[in-house]
């Protein structure tokens, strides 16, 4: 089996971390629908002034206004289906890290946990946007509130969030 191509994904997932690294830091969960530009621009040709249209497959991410992570991310991607004109999805969203040595240093209780880590000196600050297609492409992108020039990116960047992104493109809703 060969791996699906992410060169379309990859860029749609930068257009997606500039439009959101525009607005700044300390931002909620952001979901984007990913729609296959040239069926957009079918499906709705007055847009053809207003999105770029390069290569016949490019990706054009259409941000979901009212969406809310709400306490639990994972449930609420649980409860989301995508109609099959939706192509894949993406979400930008910001963590704070610590280095794995003080992971017995965090609280159990998530409230303290979530303090904790706020207020340590050695947290890392990141927003990373990961996004999967129906054809099993999936990448994320990621950049350090400490080192804002780079763009990182990797297939397997947040794997577990790419799997909850995935189970909103299934044939059937949650």
């Amino acid at each position: 089996m060969t791996e699906p191509d992410t060169t379309r994904l990859v860029a749609a997932l930068a257009d997606i971390e500039r439009h959101v690294s525009a607005q700044g830091w300390d931002q909620p969960a952001r979901l984007f629908a990913l729609v296959t530009t040239s069926d957009l621009l079918t499906l709705e040709p007055q847009l053809r002034d207003r999105v770029p249209h390069g290569t016949p497959d490019a990706l054009t991410a259409i941000e979901q206004d009212d969406f809310a992570a709400g306490t639990d991310l994972f449930e609420r991607l649980a409860s989301i289906y995508w109609p099959p004109s939706v192509e894949g999805c993406a979400i930008a969203l910001e963590r704070a890290f610590l280095p794995p040595r003080l992971d017995s240093e965090i609280p159990e209780d998530p409230e303290k946990a979530l303090e904790f880590v706020m207020a340590h000196p050695e947290r890392t600050d990141v927003r990373v946007v990961v996004g999967v297609l129906r054809d099993g492409a999936q990448h994320g992108v990621a950049r350090l509130v400490s080192n804002p020039e780079d763009l990182l990116g990797a297939p397997d960047l947040v794997p577990g969030l790419a799997d909850a992104l995935r189970t909103t493109l299934e044939d059937t809703p949650a």
